[in-house]
Formats: structure tokens, C-alpha cells, sequence
């Protein structure tokens, strides 16, 4: 057996077997799983408590129907949603009104109230008091609610039938539709789209650093126990660079296998309607060039470091760059043709993930694909021959990071 793939089994099977390795295997997920899908539970989750809401309806004009507008909500459980009581009294000031209000939500003794005066140009301002500004969705029901009742109350006074009214102006979804190559069309939403692309880059970011990460640490102690010189002295730097990168790569894809079965696993056939399947070879093809692209990086930095701080103040910057894509995502997706996304395209190091993201959104010329492909090739083999280079004295040099001068005399060398 060659001696590279001697050291990537090596290297494989060491890594495998740690405690931080398994822990991170299915913490990572449980984390992921955490930050993505348990605030858009919980934005979802309702409380199902009757809540006790007033109205100071100063015009004396929205109490009877609005009342009866949100007495008649409910919950699946048919159990009201409001239980709506009237606040106005006419012989007592609204100022006076709102004070007492204002005494009985601090003291909940009611949830909150909604208040209505006669605003400018004959129409009224609602306002809606409660200890908190944060329950949109409760906002958003009152502010249906008052919305029904006032058109109800106006086209009464011009003599309409609210019912046909409410027919007419009822909103009509606009569905969007891409037009493809040849006349085709995909009726995929955007959802679904913008979740196939935003997974594929989530796993691109995670497989990157956790490879590159290990890579950089494994170099570090090994540098620090002096175990690098007894592996040089048995075989290449070429051999010992390939068979590193291959084992803790072949490592990260493990990794990514074992997350996609759980995925697979725990969600079952749901997965399958978030993810658009229209591009996923082109995307694996991204996919796997970015990886390796980044890898060859990570082998550079890791080569010159002899400290676990100093690989962290390094591999930052890299991981900044990683992140940049998950920044500018929903724009890049709402816009894939702006000058900018285009310009961050041809950029090798975010190239992947921005591709990711528009090859589900538009159509992308041929040319630019190729050409995109190409300057990827391209930077990894430049990135490999540099990475090589350094490594292969970089491995052997302790004390501080060297100078960029001291990188360009290597360079020269190698």
C-alpha cells in the first residue's frame, strides 16, 4: 500500500475513535437542528389561554362590531380566543379612561386594550396597549379584525353590500414561476429553493471548518510532540500533505453522510419537500471544489503555526470569508443577476456558495458556469502547488509565524 494512503487511514481511524470527534458527530446536528427549526416552532406555537382584552372606543362608533368580531375568534379547540370587554364610560374623561386602563394591564387584570380615536381625514387611529410589543401574530389578528369592521361600517354608509365588497377587494396569490432553458417551467417556491441551496452551503461552512480545523490541530501536536519529524523521516512531505488531506476529508464526508441519515432518519419523507433536486449534481460538483479549495488553504496555514492560538487567529479570517455567503444569502437569491452577486461568482473562495444559491433561482448562462468552474480548477491547483511548498519546509519550522518574505524564500525553494 502507498505510503499516503497508509497515513489517510492512519489519520481516519485515529480521529475517528476520539471523544471529540463522536460528541461533535451528534452535537453538531442537535445544535443545528436547535438554531434553525425551534424559533420558527416556538413563532408558531400559540398560547391557548382566553385572553381578557378591553376597547376605549372614544368615537363610540367600532365597540358593538369589533367586540363581536373578536368574541367570535377561537382556537382549534373551539375555546374564544378573547373575552372583550367595553372600557368607554360616558361620563368619565378617556384621559382618565386610559389611566385606569394603563393600571389594569400592569396589574393584569386584563391583557391589553385597543384604544380608538378619530384621526385626520376622517379616519380613526387604533392602538393596541399591552405590557408587551413583541406578539405579532395577536397583533396581527386585532388589526384584521379592526380592518373587517371599518371597511364593514364604510361601505354601510355608502350604501354597498359588505359581503360583495369583501368578495371584490379579496386578495388574489400571485404565484411565482421560473422559466427555464427551452420554454420549461418549475413552479418550485422559493421556500423550498432558497432551503435546498441554504442546507447545501450550511454543509459546505461546517464540513470546511470542522476538516480544516482538525487538520490544523493535528499539525499543531504533532509539530508539538516532535512526532512530524519521526513521520518525515519515514516518507515524503508529498505523502504526508496527500495523506492527511485525504484522511480528514474522507473524515468531514463521513461526518456529513452520518448528519444526512439522522436527517433522514428523524424527518423521513418531509426532507424530501425542501429540497429541490432540479441542480444537485451541478451543486455537488460546487460543492466538492469548494471543500477542496478551502482544505488546500487550511494545509497552508496549518504548515506555518506551532500553537493552537495562533492557528485560531489564522483560520478566522478563513472562516469570515466561509460565512460571507450565509450573510448575503436572501439578497442574493431575491437579486442572482445584481453586479455584486456575479462579482462574488468568479471569486474563488465564495464562488461555491454563491453559485449554490443562484443555480436554484435563475437560469445561468453555459459560459459562466464553465467559466466559473474553470478559475475553481484553477485556483486549487495554484492553491495545491502553493500549499506544497510551504508545507514542505513550513512542516519542520518552529518559533513564531514566519514573515511573508520568509513564505516568498520557501516558495522560491520548494
Amino acid at each position: 500500500m502507498k505510503k499516503y494512503l497508509v497515513i489517510a487511514k492512519w489519520e481516519f481511524l485515529e480521529k475517528v475513535k476520539t471523544k471529540a470527534f463522536l460528541i461533535s458527530l451528534f452535537l453538531t446536528p442537535l445544535i443545528i437542528f436547535v438554531f434553525s427549526f425551534l424559533p420558527g416552532k416556538l413563532a408558531q406555537e400559540e398560547d391557548k389561554n382566553i385572553k381578557v382584552i378591553g376597547i376605549l372606543d372614544s368615537t363610540q362608533i367600532y365597540f358593538q362590531h369589533l367586540s363581536e368580531k373578536l368574541s367570535s375568534l377561537a382556537f382549534d379547540t373551539k375555546q374564544p380566543r378573547f373575552l372583550v370587554i367595553n372600557l368607554y364610560k360616558k361620563t368619565v374623561s378617556v384621559s382618565k379612561l386610559m389611566s385606569e386602563a394603563n393600571k389594569d394591564v400592569l396589574e393584569k387584570k386584563i391583557a391589553g386594550y385597543i384604544y380608538i380615536v378619530q384621526g385626520p381625514a376622517t379616519k380613526p387611529l387604533v392602538e393596541y396597549r399591552s405590557l408587551t410589543v413583541g406578539n405579532f401574530q395577536e397583533l396581527d389578528i386585532i388589526s384584521t379584525s379592526f380592518n373587517d369592521v371599518h371597511h364593514k361600517i364604510e361601505f354601510t354608509k355608502l350604501n354597498l353590500d359588505p359581503e360583495i365588497i369583501s368578495g371584490i377587494t379579496k386578495s388574489i396569490e400571485v404565484k411565482s414561476i421560473k422559466v427555464e432553458e427551452e420554454g420549461k417551467v418549475s413552479d418550485t417556491d422559493f421556500l423550498t429553493k432558497f432551503m435546498t441551496s441554504y442546507v447545501f452551503i450550511i454543509l459546505l461552512m461546517i464540513t470546511i471548518i470542522s476538516s480544516g480545523g482538525m487538520l490544523i490541530r493535528s499539525l499543531v501536536e504533532e509539530k508539538s510532540n516532535r512526532l512530524i519529524e519521526i513521520l518525515i523521516s519515514s516518507c515524503s512531505p508529498n505523502d504526508l500533505l496527500t495523506g492527511k488531506v485525504l484522511g480528514l476529508s474522507l473524515l468531514s464526508l463521513f461526518q456529513v453522510a452520518v448528519w444526512l441519515i439522522l436527517a433522514l432518519a428523524f424527518m423521513g419523507s418531509s426532507v424530501v419537500t425542501f429540497i429541490n433536486f432540479d441542480n444537485i449534481p451541478l451543486i455537488l460538483v460546487y460543492f466538492i471544489l469548494g471543500f477542496v479549495l478551502y482544505t488546500s488553504l487550511f494545509v497552508g496555514v496549518g504548515s506555518v503555526v506551532t500553537t493552537e492560538q495562533e492557528s485560531q487567529q489564522l483560520t478566522s479570517y478563513l472562516s469570515l470569508i466561509i460565512l460571507l455567503p450565509i450573510v448575503i444569502a436572501i439578497p442574493v437569491m431575491q437579486n442572482p443577476d445584481l453586479l455584486l452577486a456575479k462579482i462574488f461568482s468568479y471569486f474563488p473562495l465564495t464562488s461555491p456558495a454563491i453559485m449554490i444559491l443562484r443555480l436554484n433561482n435563475v437560469s445561468i448562462p453555459l459560459y459562466e458556469i464553465i467559466a466559473t468552474l474553470v478559475i475553481m480548477l484553477i485556483s486549487i491547483y495554484i492553491t495545491i502547488w502553493f500549499s506544497a511548498r510551504i508545507f514542505r519546509i513550513g512542516i519542520l519550522s518552529y518559533g513564531k509565524i514566519p514573515s511573508f518574505k520568509q513564505i516568498s524564500t520557501w516558495l522560491r525553494k520548494g
